[in-house]
């Protein structure tokens, strides 16, 4: 899968909330009720990472998450990153 241009990249971004480039790679930080909610959702996305075979940075601070994602093979970010972000967006609002 390629590495998006800058264009599309940019694009992509505008089209979810809160994602950002940083360091190469997007990333967003989730804010949860509690500590056991943040770990409850971190198994979440780690289960649906694996269902993909494409695994996210997770940094977990007491009932925040934050996810950086890059396409480690590819050097860059791709679409697959975009696609996770997708599912991780959406198990996000279901654990509201």
């Amino acid at each position: 899968m390629p590495v998006l241009a800058k264009a599309a990249l940019q694009q992509a971004l505008e089209q979810r909330s809160d994602w950002t480039i940083v360091d190469g790679q997007i990333s967003k930080t989730y804010s949860l009720a509690t500590f056991p909610f943040a770990i409850e959702f971190v198994r979440q996305i780690a289960d649906a990472a694996e269902d993909v075979n494409h695994h996210p940075d997770i940094d977990i601070r007491y009932n925040k998450v934050t996810i950086a994602l890059s396409t480690h093979d590819e050097k860059g970010i791709t679409e697959k990153d975009f696609a996770l972000a997708d599912t991780i967006d959406q198990l996000f609002a279901a654990a509201q």
